[in-house]
Order: C-alpha cells, then structure tokens, then sequence
C-alpha cells in the first residue's frame, strides 16, 4: 500500500465552489470513480469521483469549504497504483469528455465494417434508443461518471433523463427505467417523456428567435427552475378543479384596522392573512379530507391531525412557500409576527429546505397587487391550495336595498381524485362564512 493525495480534477471554470456534500469518511474503502464529494455553484451541482482506489486515511475538506481545481480533498492508503482515473474522467457536466463509442469504450480498435457490407437485421426496442452520442451535449445532465459511462453504453441520451437521486442526479436505475419506457412504446425514441413519463406529450421545438428581431437570454433563477419542474409535474399528476367564490371582509377589515391602529407604537402590522389562515384550519377541522395527503400509490388517503400552512411569498427570484406551523395554537398576533420573520427570510435567502416542508394546505395572495381570480396549482402532496385575489367594495344586497361592501375573491384549487365538486364548494362557502364574521372562529 502507498499513500496518495487526491485532488480537486480539472472542473472547467469554476472556482471557489462550495462543498454541499462529503460522500466518504475516514476508514471508508473506495473505489475508482467512487464518488468522494458534492460541490454546487450557482449553475450547477457535480460529484467528484476518486481518481485512485483504496482507503481513506484522511479527509482534507468539510462541508461548507470552498474548493478549485488542485485543493486537496482526502488522503489514500491506495491499494492499486494501476487502477487510477485520469483527471479527463471526471470532467464536471458542464465541461463533459467527448462521448466515445461502445466499441472505442471496450478498446476495440478494429475499424467498423462499413454500411453497406454490414447486413440490417430487424431493429430491436433497444437499438431504436441508441444513437450517435458522440456530440451530444451532456451539460445539463447531473450524473456519476460511472453512470455517464453507463448510459453511452445502453445508447442512451442523459438529457432526456430525470434523475430520481439527491438533487435530481441521475442513477444507474433511471437510465434503466427510461430504456424500459421507450421499450414498451414499440422502441421509439421521444414517446417517452424523460424520468419515466408516458404521457407521450412531444417535446418543445427548438426556435430561433433571433431570425424575427433583436432578442436577449437571460438564464432562469435556480428557484424559477426547481419552481417550473414541480409545478409541471403537479399540473401533469394531479387532475385540477378550481372553486371560485367570494366573502365578505367588510367587518373584518374594520376589526384589522382597529387593531394596527391600537398596536402603532409597537409596529406590528396585521395583514388579512392571518385571519384567512385562520379561517382556513377551521375549514380543515370541519372537513378533514381537504387536510389529507395521498400515498405515493395513489391507494390510501393518509389524514393529518396537525395544522401547517404554507404561504406562497413572492421573491426577486421566484416563488417559495414556507410553512407557518401549528396555526391552529397561535394567535393572530404570533401569525403576524411569524409571517413577517419568514416574509424577510425568504427575501433574504435564509429559509432551509426544512422551513418548506410539512404542509398541510397552501395559500397564494395577490391581493396585494390586483386581479379578480385566478386558478391556483395544487402544492402536491397537499390536495387543495386557495388563492386570494384584491379586494375591492361592491353593491350586494340586504334584502332592502344595495349596500356598499368589501367583497375578497377566493380561488379554491383541489385534487379531484379526493375532493369532488359538492366539498370544493362547502369548503369555500364555509370559508366565506367565517370571514365574513371572525367571531366565529372563536365558536
């Protein structure tokens, strides 16, 4: 045995990255092309393969440092000297090795016969998924090298793969299930949407704006592309109705007025969330399957006894959704202040991914900026989201005459496989009784 320092590879241009992830420890035994560490910029998150086999004698980084081509990641009892990866091999997915052939990857160096002396036999499943995958861009394909090498051998096409791993990386099994999929569609390549989806959906064309006029590219936030992927499997999985109604806020609104304008001197500003939020776990208590989650089967309806609101909050750069736990035990005042604190830290970029988990049921406001309705998507595995529009005063009817009031749009979304019409429109009616007169929370 002899002990090897192993290093930072060649990671094209970025410098300074973070480390996210230690994949070993001390006393772990590895392998080449094992994965030893996770960095992340702000473009793109890669593993780090070992360059050599052996045992880990030493780590030389932790999660939270920052590393470049040639920073020392760990030291190695190395078993093998032979048994190396060059530095090539673990080019990160945004600066990815020349694909090489099946034949070129085994060392056959025996020239192909050329097509027309080679016979076409009937084309399998399999051979449809092939292609040249010689310069296919796999930039945006987040995978293992051993993976990569994986799926050049199977003739498959990393970018139309969705990855089930930590982070959305590609797996040995992804690669397997998307052959599997274009498999039982007759081998044909496209019919498959990526990540297992047979819903046949053909892919976006590629247009060339440009030839129409000036054009600029501006790259998607991190969050706007997380945000688009979840919404669209939401949207594609879930079979959306969208309940419209309105409540009248006009006693409410006084009450919250009175209530800022007693509180001034401390300032604390109360919102018409909060009493929405409010309203909302008691619509939840009297109909429990709104607070409901289905089983990754789709078989059984799992029931929650806990009460925890996520609230969508508009950032520069995109939407997130904390979640306000236990709305159900705290006062408007404690919703207030809560609110504000996680309003700030979303804007901010301190929420954990832990601070947007564990809802119950979402709430969308654009109150604060217009509109009369619109059609929320379901926040999965929740199985309803309300949306909240502007309020605005209008003539309703008294039995008498017409009097002036404040009437709050309410856009009820629902997952049909659980909630059918007749409960989308109680929840919402109820909704709209409890707004209309907040004593009734109190009951």
């Amino acid at each position: 045995m002899a002990i090897q320092e192993i290093f930072v590879p060649d990671i094209g241009s970025f410098k300074d990255v973070e480390v996210i992830e230690v994949l070993v420890s001390v006393g772990d035994t590895i392998a080449v092309e094992d994965s030893l560490m996770t960095i992340e910029s702000d473009k793109a998150s890669m593993e780090i393969p070992s360059s050599a086999a052996g045992v880990v004698k030493e780590l030389k980084v932790k999660v939270g440092d920052r590393v470049s081509e040639g920073s020392l990641m760990l030291v190695l009892d190395v078993t093998d000297t032979s048994t190396t990866l060059s530095d090539r091999s673990a080019v990160p997915p945004s600066n990815p090795a020349p694909a090489r052939s099946l034949s070129e990857a085994e060392g056959n160096t025996q020239p192909a016969p050329k097509p027309e002396s080679r016979p076409q036999p009937a084309q399998s499943p399999t051979a449809a998924v092939q292609a040249d995958l010689k310069n296919v861009d796999f930039s945006k394909a987040y995978a293992t090298p051993s993976v990569r090498k994986f799926a050049r051998e199977l003739g498959v096409d990393l970018n139309k793969v969705t990855g089930s791993g930590r982070k959305k990386r590609i797996t040995q099994e992804d690669v397997k299930g998307y052959v599997k999929d274009v498999m039982s569609l007759g081998g044909v390549p496209g019919k498959a949407a990526s990540g297992g989806n047979t819903l046949g959906v053909a892919p976006m064309p590629d247009i060339d704006f440009s030839q129409w006029g000036e054009i600029e590219t501006v790259v998607l936030s991190r969050i706007n592309k997380l945000t688009g992927e979840f919404l669209h499997r939401n949207w594609v999985h879930i079979p959306h109705v969208t309940q419209f109604d309105q409540a009248d806020i006009t006693d409410l609104e006084a009450f919250r007025k009175q209530l800022n304008e007693e509180n001034a001197k401390s300032g604390m500003k109360i919102t018409p969330l909060v009493f929405i939020m409010k309203a909302v776990v008691a619509g939840l208590k009297a109909y429990p399957r709104f607070n409901a989650s289905l089983d990754a089967k789709g078989e059984n309806l799992i029931r929650k006894h806990y009460y925890h609101i996520g609230v969508a909050v508009d950032t520069p750069d995109g939407l997130v959704v904390p979640v306000i736990r236990d709305v159900d035990k705290k006062s408007i005042m404690q919703l207030s202040e809560e609110l504000k604190e996680v309003s700030a830290k979303a804007r901010d970029k301190k929420l954990k991914p832990a601070d947007m988990q564990g809802g119950c049921f979402s709430i969308s406001s654009l109150g604060g900026i217009g509109g009369t309705k619109f059609t929320p998507i379901v926040n999965a595995p929740e199985v309803a989201i309300l949306g909240v529009s502007k309020s605005e005063m209008q003539p309703v009817w008294n039995g008498k005459e017409f009097a002036p009031r404040l009437m709050l749009p309410l856009s009820l979304s629902y997952d049909h496989r659980v909630i059918d019409g007749a409960d989308g429109a109680r929840f919402t009616t109820y909704l709209a009784k409890m707004l209309g007169d907040i004593r009734r929370l109190l009951v």
